[in-house]
């Protein structure tokens, strides 16, 4: 969620608990009538139901190395409060964990907003890529979350894409606007201005649902 959307939550929160103290310790009683305070009391109830679900849910999300998650999004025991707060949150696909997990990435480790003029590398330790029982991918949008164009056709990275691991067994995926010379294989091309990133992992493994597995950070790199 950006920066601004979430100040005019906090705007429309403060609004609110002004005109409910006003309502309560500056208000003239015999100044009010039952019109206005019921169109009041349905303006100020919506605009702190909106605020509650947005804090409740930052609450919920997870955020480490620059990725954004929530568990259990689609459990179906959750209340219509919980799926209204993991939305705000998390503004992705929604679905059972044991079905399908997502991270969503606009920044780099060092919580830099992610943009094509900086060359990134993505690396997996050797055994560190997602652990899954179907697939995995790493899906590249530009800053409205669109497929970007680029020459290859390449709009996401997985373990059906023939990445070519390191001497090592470690995998390394780099994301840039200009072809990775001598890695093209590895590259998931971005555009020239911000981009997001989507890690999506179908039927998740053990170490991702218990939540011990943790997505790299994106770093930046060398230009290619």
């Amino acid at each position: 969620m950006s920066k601004t959307y979430r100040y005019i939550v906090f705007a429309v929160g403060a609004v609110c608990v002004y005109f409910v103290v006003r309502l309560l310790f500056f208000t003239d009683l015999s100044t009010r009538n039952v019109p206005s305070d019921v169109l009041q009391g349905i303006l100020i109830g919506v605009g702190l139901a909106l605020v509650s679900a947005h804090v409740y849910g930052l609450t919920r999300g997870k955020k480490a190395n620059g990725w954004m998650t929530v568990y259990g999004c689609g459990e179906p025991g959750n209340g219509m409060f919980r799926r209204a707060a993991d939305s705000w949150a998390f503004p992705g696909p929604i679905a059972v964990s044991q079905e399908a997990m997502y991270w969503r990435a606009n920044a780099d480790g060092a919580g830099r907003t992610l943009n094509g003029r900086q060359p990134y590398v993505m690396h997996f330790p050797a055994g560190q890529l997602p652990p899954n029982d179907a697939f995995w991918s790493l899906t590249m949008g530009n800053g409205q979350n669109r497929y970007v164009p680029n020459p290859l056709n390449r709009y996401h990275v997985g373990n059906h894409s023939g990445l070519v691991p390191n001497a090592d067994g470690s995998v390394d995926v780099y994301l840039q606007n200009t072809a990775a010379v001598g890695h093209e294989a590895n590259w998931l091309p971005a555009p020239a201005g911000d981009f997001i990133l989507w890690l999506r992992v179908y039927m998740p493994g053990a170490a991702i649902l218990d939540v011990t597995y943790t997505v790299p950070a994106v770093m930046k790199a060398d230009a290619a």
